[in-house]
């Protein structure tokens, strides 16, 4: 069990295994009308992109690229799903 307000080790254990920690941050929160490319690129080969995708649509994250999805493309998604 983990401390209170902290997620447990399982539910983002993916995190340690992801690309975008090993990279620039901010290629994954580009300014308004910045390219996302490079991010989605990063994406593209990395092993837990699904598990982060999940997390971004569970939890409704709203800015950023997440599993290789930029908040517009998470939201088309989402709307799909309905």
């Amino acid at each position: 069990m983990g401390l209170p307000g902290l997620p447990e080790e399982g539910e983002l254990g993916w995190q340690a295994d992801a690309l975008c920690a090993q990279t620039d941050p901010e290629a994954f929160f580009p300014e308004k009308g910045g390219s996302t490319r490079d991010a989605k690129k990063v994406c593209s080969a990395c092993t837990v992109r699904a598990q982060c995708l999940e997390y971004a649509l569970a939890n409704d994250e709203r800015f950023g690229i997440w599993g290789g999805l930029s908040e517009r493309e998470r939201r088309r998604l989402r709307k799909r799903a309905l």
